[in-house]
């Protein structure tokens, strides 16, 4: 990998803009027809992409598919799927705003879980920041405060499956290389919707079906600049920049789907991306000693 974070770093920010359109456009489309439904088409794009992707790589779809760890593969392809429909489910209960406000905490999520998961040490600076991370998603949540919002925990429990997601990733990448784990995803999750969206098939408006194109479209290169982002840019680099995702989803909440910006939302996010960015800084601090 030739490091230029220059590249990497305007490739990120494109990266989270896109993915923020994307959940836009599923907010939209979710408000309409069944989520599984939704979910499922896209994984459908998904596959045909990666498919695509692997077939033009040295040794093409065989070579990518080799794993001696499958079990491991395919339940991060099926957690991925589910961690989807329930994050479009979030969307269209609490709308982008407050749903990615409670997303954010999935980096806090992923330290707290990578000791017994994973092994890895993490000390008392990073747990104070877990710590202080979760105040602010309480913040957010503001449980005792009037009636307590049970539509609330669907992107919490969202966020826990994207951190166990995350987690099973690092460990299928101390056997797999990323190709595989990027080719397991796509194929398994399309076989999972499928399985279950099936059954919710509804019929779609023409407008809508150009929606849903733009939403495959959108799917596909968001995780194509994603891998170009990889390329030029370590993780550890550019990850801050994912951050970004919160403000443009929030835009778009704002601008196109009149949503509201209450103040204790602002408050919880701001404490939770600060909390996350800390924990990244001291994994890649003590990554360099």
């Amino acid at each position: 990998m030739n490091e230029n974070p220059r590249i990497g770093i305007p490739l990120m920010i494109a990266t989270t803009f896109v993915f923020a359109a994307q959940d836009g456009i599923s907010r939209h489309l979710a408000g309409e027809y069944n989520v599984l439904m939704i979910v499922m088409i896209r994984y459908w794009f998904f596959a045909a992409f990666v498919i695509t992707v692997a077939s033009r790589q040295a040794g093409g779809i065989a070579a990518a598919a080799r794993t001696s760890q499958p079990w491991i593969q395919g339940l991060r392809g099926a957690l991925l799927a589910i961690e989807i429909c329930v994050m479009v489910g979030a969307f269209v209960l609490l709308g982008l705003v407050e749903a990615h406000a409670i997303f954010t905490c999935y980096p806090l999520l992923v330290a707290a879980l990578s000791g017994p998961i994973l092994g890895e040490k993490v000390g008392w600076r990073r747990w104070t920041a877990i710590a202080i991370g979760f105040v602010g998603v309480l913040v957010i949540l503001q449980p005792g405060v009037a009636v307590f919002s049970v539509e609330a925990l669907v992107p919490l429990c969202s966020a826990f499956l994207f951190a166990l997601y995350n987690l099973l990733t690092r460990f299928a990448a101390r056997k797999d290389r990323a190709a595989t784990s990027f080719f397991w995803t796509g194929t398994v999750g399309a076989v999972v919707m499928t399985c279950v969206g099936v059954w919710f098939w509804e019929s779609m408006s023409g407008r809508d079906w150009i929606w849903m194109g733009v939403l495959c479209v959108t799917g596909a290169s968001g995780h194509f600049l994603l891998i170009k982002t990889y390329e030029f840019a370590e993780a550890s680099t550019v990850q801050p920049f994912a951050y970004l995702q919160l403000v443009f989803a929030s835009a778009i909440g704002l601008v196109v789907f009149g949503e509201d910006l209450a103040t204790n939302v602002v408050i919880g996010a701001c404490i939770v991306v600060g909390a996350g960015l800390f924990t990244l800084w001291r994994a890649r601090t003590k990554g360099q000693s």
